[in-house]
């Protein structure tokens, strides 16, 4: 992977952009669509190499997956009971959502499946994952007691019965394995997190046909006999690409810019709550529906941020966006505080760790604790070169801290394709 070197944006960002399509609804599309039995038009496609992990994956136990093109998709299922045996090793790249939510997926069925993935994942826990699903009667076999990569599931002789299961910690990707294995499970199937997490998989499981009860921080379904798949499947722009730009144009001078077809979803929202809170100018206008998920244009201009506080009760809503808030928090007026983020830790790198080295080689001035950053801002940034740790969240970040300051050289640049692969010509055509 090469350098890249942004230089300090020389003047206002203005203009129109069109998020690329929201990475958790993409990849959760394949996956419901090739457990239905008709074909799905899928649009708005994130043809990242994560979502395309999806896409390999499900190909291999048997669904019919044709690229039209780049963000088009018609996948084409064998039923809810159709998956086949793979023929070889399933891969799920970096993706730890492919990983997580397959592994909930195939624990019910009637043969081996093996996983792998590449270095990063290799060091990533499953074992919180892999606990529920024990409990419902999975047969799941991994390396460091059961925890990570490469990792077996193998059939059982009785079906999986459903649980009831309180999450210690809130998580999309925890709670959608268990409700994926319950499509499969004898009774009800229920999940209980301490704080809300993203609701994609509730909504696209309604979507398909499925009841799922919702009582706030409780939700509940039993198998379905067959899913109904829509023909069409609009994906919404993905807030955490549109995070970068929100934070670009609120801390670069004068700037303006409307970021068009987000997804609004507000289990996802936290970031525009926490940037709102700092003093930032968003406008959402044009609220609709996109295959089922709330979507709107937002309206962003620069304005002087100041610091604010926020810990664990919103952390499940925005801890994607923590990197891209840390650069807004920088150039605000005061200090930010942000508690209960241990999850940072374990992501694609440790990321307390990651803002904290290189946000501070900029010149920032930041405090790394156990689960969170204070972050002192108003200290100006200095060019400086930067390593993103193969992280696609901290290149961004570190790609809009130098647009910010006075320019950045990014190593390893190149790790923006696994959620957002036109980043940089995005940012070559605003800066110009």
């Amino acid at each position: 992977m090469g350098n890249r070197i942004i230089q300090g944006a020389k003047q206002p960002l203005k203009g129109e952009l069109t998020i690329p399509g929201d990475k958790s609804v993409s990849h959760r599309s394949v996956m419901l669509a090739a457990l239905g039995d008709t074909p799905v038009h899928i649009t708005n496609f994130l043809p990242s190499a994560d979502c395309l992990s999806t896409v390999g994956v499900m190909r291999a136990l048997g669904a019919k997956v044709d690229i039209i093109n780049d963000t088009e998709l018609m996948v084409q299922g064998n039923g809810l009971h159709g998956l086949k045996e793979p023929e070889t090793i399933l891969n799920a790249g970096n993706s730890g959502t492919t990983l997580r939510l397959m592994m909930g997926m195939l624990a019910p069925q009637s043969f081996v499946s093996v996983f792998t993935g590449d270095a990063s994942l290799h060091k990533r826990p499953m074992g919180r994952v892999i606990k529920p699903l024990g409990e419902m009667g999975a047969n799941i076999v991994g390396r460091a007691e059961n925890t990570k990569l490469p990792i077996t599931i193998v059939p059982t002789e009785e079906p999986l019965k459903g649980i009831t299961y309180v999450m210690p910690v809130a998580s999309a990707q925890v709670k959608s394995a268990i409700l994926l294995a319950g499509l499969f499970a004898e009774g009800v199937t229920t999940v209980i997190e301490p704080y809300p997490s993203r609701n994609h998989t509730e909504l696209m499981l309604e979507g398909f046909g499925v009841q799922v009860n919702r009582d706030e921080n409780r939700i509940s379904l039993t198998a379905p006999e067959k899913l109904i798949a829509p023909a069409e499947l609009i994906v919404p722009g993905d807030i955490s690409s549109a995070a970068f730009w929100l934070v670009a144009a609120s801390i670069i001078p004068d700037s303006e810019l409307l970021l068009k077809n987000v997804g609004i979803n507000e289990t996802r929202t936290g970031v525009i709550d926490v940037l709102r809170a700092m003093g930032a100018d968003l406008s959402i206008i044009n609220e609709r529906k996109s295959g089922g998920e709330p979507v709107a244009d937002i309206l962003v201009k620069a304005s002087q941020l100041h610091g604010t506080f926020f810990g664990a009760d919103i952390i499940p809503r925005l801890v994607d966006e923590i990197p891209a808030i840390a650069v807004a928090a920088m150039f605000a007026d005061g200090d930010t505080v942000i508690t209960g983020a241990g999850e940072l830790r374990v992501k694609e790198t440790d990321r307390i760790d990651a803002i904290y080295a290189q946000f501070s080689q900029l010149g920032g001035s930041i405090e790394a604790k156990e689960d969170g950053l204070i972050i002192h801002g108003g200290s100006g940034l200095n060019m400086a070169k930067c390593f993103s740790y193969d992280d696609h969240r901290m290149a961004m970040s570190l790609a809009i801290a130098g647009l910010a300051g006075k320019g950045v050289e990014i190593e390893q640049a190149d790790c923006v394709d696994i959620s957002y692969p036109t980043f940089y010509a995005e940012l070559d055509r605003l800066t110009k």
